[in-house]
């Protein structure tokens, strides 16, 4: 990953360069009080994986010049836009370490400029894409909303099935990344098969890198991971290793958990206990066997595909990879 990190560099730049160019570019037609919220959301860190997603999809269908970063930008305003309306709901005090916009300039600035970045991406990749693309951008932001529906049901349900989980993370995680694989094939003038192809690569990506979020809650290092482990479970969130330790656990077992995920206060006492049982449980394999499963399909997807870049299918291909084994 660090070689691809430094490989990469330089597009990351080149997206930041063009992001804050056009937000400079829109200071005469915008209130200030937007631009300067614009300029504390857009670049509050982040490692723009959806914007250099678009770029790598378009190279690898041989398309590669100076309007392309402008897309790549949409989908990063796209993803701020998304996170500035989570942490709306979630009434989130800090983003990446720093207070959250709803906190430092308050709830009506945050969302009005997670509407306003809504808007801004919309116009670019119809601009860029037309049709095709933007009807693949929009089926993405709606999936997005009925994601967090689906999340709002399943909050209540501890007895959540695989499919209703699949269903949530398809919506909140993995079509923003698929949409985003297949815009950029759309712009590099691939044909319906190669786009589709994009869209189920970043679909498992998408997908995969979740369930990777849920088992390091789980398993991970509080010091690379840079948040607290047990946090969903302190929540009371059901997520994928809990699920399948809970279809395979035999009742005693099962009650346990269930009895713990239903009292708040034993929830956050008795994180150890749980992670014991899942594991006993084979939780946590089956959540990795999956992710595996996903990201191998993912990979089968692009090495079909005639290729015109074999530098951005390498990345493609070692992003996948990388996000089995991250640990943060």
């Amino acid at each position: 990953m660090d070689n691809i990190k430094e490989l990469l560099a330089g597009e990351v730049a080149a997206v930041d360069k063009t992001i804050e160019n056009d937000i400079a570019g829109l200071a005469a037609e915008i209130d200030p009080l937007l631009q300067e919220v614009l300029q504390y959301a857009v670049f509050n860190g982040g490692k723009r994986i959806r914007p250099l997603l678009v770029l790598l999809a378009s190279r690898f269908c041989g398309k590669d010049d100076h309007k392309l970063p402008m897309l790549a930008a949409a989908f990063e305003y796209l993803h701020v836009a998304t996170l500035l309306h989570d942490d709306v709901i979630d009434h989130a005090d800090k983003r990446r370490g720093k207070p959250s916009v709803n906190v430092q300039y308050g709830l009506t600035p945050a969302i009005l400029t997670g509407d306003f970045l809504l808007a801004r991406s919309m116009t670019i990749v119809g601009e860029f894409t037309g049709q095709d693309g933007l009807n693949a951008f929009c089926k993405a932001t709606r999936a997005m909303v009925d994601g967090e529906f689906v999340q709002l049901r399943n909050s209540e349900d501890y007895e959540l099935s695989v499919e209703r989980y699949f269903e949530a993370i398809q919506g909140k995680t993995a079509q923003l990344i698929s949409a985003a694989c297949e815009v950029g094939a759309v712009y590099g003038g691939a044909d319906l098969k190669t786009r589709e192809s994009f869209a189920v690569y970043g679909s498992n990506l998408g997908a995969a890198f979740q369930i990777i979020d849920d088992l390091l809650d789980y398993l991970g290092d509080a010091g690379k991971t840079g948040k607290a482990i047990g946090n969903d479970l302190v929540e009371g969130k059901v997520t994928l290793p809990l699920i399948y330790a809970l279809q395979n656990a035999a009742d005693e077992d099962r009650k346990v958990l269930l009895d713990l995920l239903d009292n708040e206060t034993r929830r956050a006492e008795s994180f150890d206990q749980v992670v014991q049982l899942v594991e006993k449980n084979n939780g946590f394999s089956q959540s990795l066997e999956k992710a595996q499963q996903l990201i191998a399909d993912a990979v089968a997807h692009i090495e079909s595909l005639h290729c015109r870049d074999q530098h951005a299918k390498k990345i493609l291909l070692g992003l996948a990879q990388y996000i089995l084994v991250r640990k943060k």
